[in-house]
């Protein structure tokens, strides 16, 4: 095993490599959750089609998205190309705050 340093590419100057180039092809699961409700199990059993779900996110309000599982941002849902999309409105910092 050779102890010395990955070669960066041309565009990065000596010694500044990105640390998470390894991982640039990692597959991650993304999610956005419109809203959270809670029911008992005798109300979930009850579900049928056209039940509704009240949800305690008001209308309009910023959708929370995750990436396996984890909250990484708040984002807007808007349509490119006829396909339902989301932009991001905020990027959540560690601590779970916004930042």
């Amino acid at each position: 095993m050779s102890s010395s340093p990955t070669s960066s590419s041309s565009s990065e100057p000596a010694g500044e490599r990105d640390p998470f180039a390894d991982l640039h092809d990692v597959i991650c699961s993304v999610s956005a959750q419109l809203g959270t409700a809670t029911l008992t199990v005798g109300e979930a059993l009850a579900l049928r089609r056209h039940s509704i779900i009240r949800l305690r996110q008001s209308a309009g309000e910023d959708l929370l998205v995750t990436v396996n599982g984890h909250p990484i941002a708040q984002a807007e849902v808007i349509i490119v190309d006829n396909t339902a999309s989301l932009r991001l409105t905020q990027i959540v910092g560690a601590s779970g705050e916004g930042a």
